[in-house]
């Protein structure tokens, strides 16, 4: 045993200086696509959970002989009211486009219904 080792001084093999980063700057890209892609799914979650609030809203105006399009309008977050489609047939059925974090990607839509409770 050398001197260096009898105090508990190891030598590294090679250098690695700067290693760490190099491997952060690597892993950077998957770490952001990930958590986009998992904002992009709670955003598609809230998107469907509040098309279904609008479409029990309009199902509601219906049955009290209101316009259920308008209901179920005022029943969605201001973000999601662009393009909402509404349909009345067998209950009512909320249309709304998920918003997407990435520009040029496919719209998507998602959909919720909800019966007249009329037997």
């Amino acid at each position: 045993m050398d001197e260096q080792q009898q105090r508990g001084e190891w030598k590294r093999p090679g250098r690695v200086d700067g290693s760490v980063s190099l491997e952060l700057i690597g892993a950077l890209p998957i770490v952001l696509l990930s958590v986009l892609v998992a904002a992009q799914f709670i955003i598609a979650g809230v998107a469907l959970w509040s098309a279904g609030v609008a479409a029990r809203a309009g199902a509601r105006a219906v049955l009290t002989g209101r316009d259920p399009g308008g209901a179920a309008e005022r029943a969605l977050p201001e973000v999601l009211r662009d393009g909402i489609q509404v349909s009345q047939s067998d209950g009512v059925k909320v249309g709304v486009r998920i918003p997407g974090l990435v520009p040029g990607f496919p719209e998507a839509h998602v959909y919720g219904s909800s019966s007249l409770g009329e037997d």
